[in-house]
């Protein structure tokens, strides 16, 4: 039962771990930080987007989808016999190993999700400031998907339960065969204690912080006023007509400006 329960939140966790979303928003990340570099080496949200791109590159690097998969190759299939008294189990090492890098996956991601709150907000102040608006636009936009991403998909309450169950797993392992590998480092029982804050109610808290400084960018909306009605009107209607006149006449080569007039 505890094997059982072992892979189905190994699976769920690697789920957690390779979803599009996580990825392409880094892939997001890495590309505004490439376009940038030449331009805002000393910008200070340019810096803090560094550092939420330094705590994923650590993330990826750590390789626990690796680590992860291989675990799984090693518990027995649900249609093994049942009939056997004993069945084999993950080793001690095998255990340890994994469990570490569960927890420096865990205090990672806390990081990526502190780091992401700090840059938002910085890129928020700047952009009230009307600096570099495109970039910070950018960034605010980028910053929440990515910190939305990995708190809606409970990616670290996923890498936390699992660590729950490789915790059980390790003190019946040591308890019937002792074979220690990492040696000076006591596992904790409960990673809140290892974290040092309680994940929920700092969420809640980063949240709070997010929210309340999105109110204060309605100052862009005098940038982009609202068009008019009749204004409207008559936009869609030249867009509709020079639509279906370019359908038409299927010999035009030169490209045919669709766009509504910008008043």
């Amino acid at each position: 039962r505890l094997l059982a329960a072992l892979r189905r939140r190994c699976d769920i966790a690697g789920k957690r771990l390779s979803g599009p979303g996580l990825a392409a928003e880094g892939r997001v990340l890495r590309a505004v930080l490439y376009v940038y570099h030449s331009r805002l080496l000393r910008h200070r949200p340019y810096l803090a987007l560094q550092q939420v791109e330094q705590c994923l590159k650590r993330l990826w690097k750590m390789n626990l989808m690796g680590c992860l998969e291989t675990l799984v190759g090693l518990i027995p299939k649900k249609n093994a016999s049942k009939a056997q008294a004993e069945c084999l189990v993950p080793s001690q090492p095998i255990l340890e190993t994994v469990a570490l890098k569960v927890l420096g996956g865990c205090k990672l991601i806390l990081r990526v999700l502190d780091c992401c709150c700090k840059a938002f907000l910085l890129s928020i102040k700047h952009l009230c400031s009307k600096e570099f608006i495109l970039l910070n636009t950018v960034a605010s936009g980028l910053l929440s998907r990515l910190w939305f991403v990995i708190h809606y998909r409970c990616v670290l309450q996923t890498l936390m339960s699992l660590y729950s169950a490789l915790s059980t797993m390790l003190h019946l392992v040591s308890e019937t065969q002792k074979t220690p590998y990492i040696k000076g480092f006591t596992f904790p029982s409960d990673v809140g204690d290892f974290l040092g804050v309680n994940v929920s109610s700092e969420a809640k808290k980063q949240k709070a912080k997010m929210l309340t400084a999105k109110k204060s960018t309605s100052w862009m909306k005098k940038f982009f006023p609202a068009m008019p009605e009749a204004v409207s009107k008559v936009g869609r209607k030249r867009k509709s007509e020079t639509c279906t006149s370019a359908v038409k006449n299927r010999s035009i080569l030169c490209p045919v400006d669709i766009g509504e007039t910008v008043v």
